[in-house]
């Protein structure tokens, strides 16, 4: 079994894989102040409840976009079930040609996803993902990341708002009755519900026009289900795509050396 780690900076994915099955996925808060042992038993009590034996997992990836998080879930593996991780970072085997200026800094979570998309569409693709940060990426026909858009994820947005205002309470982030809002909460709702459909719809649809080629639209993250019915663009909701991109990095990595490349981005 393969253990995958998805460390973001609100919650931190745990996934086991059993071949290309994915047979159980839990979360954690990432909390910065925990240590490695306090981890390590999070992590077995949450399988165990699934009836995960932890000396089952033969093998561990890593991706992190939490510096201060990437030794302490590198000791977890180490500790909780006695392996040695691969961490994505320089040097790892992706298969995928980085076009960005700079690819020590394109976030490690991105790089994923971006892997997994281009294994679902085999052609050009954009992936949209709801996390802390709403991201836009951008996969060429080759195959090759070439950037994208990094906006304020849907739930900071709505905290700017209700600590900016007032008079204004803060609400659930869910889809209102109507577009029109007869009320303080129901205005809300419409506003970052249906308006983070616009802004999805409007980068993609300028995204594609830059590109000059059609793309394969696909969302991932917590609010994707949320938001992607309410759009023209996106084709495709995958909750697991990064631990799906995951799994596939291992596998391209699988007669490498289980060295573990400390970074912050791939």
């Amino acid at each position: 079994m393969l253990l995958v780690v998805d460390v973001g900076n609100t919650n931190i994915s745990f996934g086991v894989f059993e071949g290309t099955k994915l047979l159980h996925h839990v979360r954690s808060e990432s909390a910065r102040s925990r240590t490695a042992d306090e981890y390590a038993v999070l992590v077995r009590q949450m399988l165990a409840l699934r009836g995960v034996d932890p000396d089952l997992i033969d093998h561990a990836i890593i991706a992190s976009v939490v510096p201060t998080l990437t030794d302490t879930m590198i000791e977890l593996v180490r500790r909780a079930f006695r392996r040695e991780p691969l961490v994505v970072g320089p040097g790892i085997k992706t298969g995928m040609a980085i076009l960005y200026e700079n690819p020590r800094e394109v976030g490690a979570d991105r790089i994923v996803n971006a892997v997994a998309a281009y294994e679902w569409a085999k052609g050009p693709v954009i992936v949209v993902d709801f996390g802390t940060a709403t991201t836009f990426d951008c996969v060429t026909p080759k195959g090759e990341y070439l950037g994208g858009v990094i906006t304020p994820g849907v739930h900071i947005s709505a905290e700017a708002l209700f600590s900016r205002a007032a008079r204004l309470s803060r609400v659930e982030i869910t889809l209102p009755p109507k577009v029109v809002g007869r009320n303080p909460v129901h205005s809300m709702q419409s506003g970052i519900v249906y308006g983070y459909a616009g802004l999805v719809d409007g980068l993609c649809k300028r995204l594609v026009a830059e590109l000059g080629y059609a793309c394969r639209i696909v969302a991932t993250g917590g609010l994707a289900r949320l938001i992607a019915p309410l759009t023209e663009s996106i084709e495709e909701v995958d909750d697991n795509l990064t631990l799906t991109g995951l799994r596939l990095l291992y596998e391209r990595n699988a007669q490498e050396p289980r060295a573990s490349a400390r970074a912050e981005g791939a």
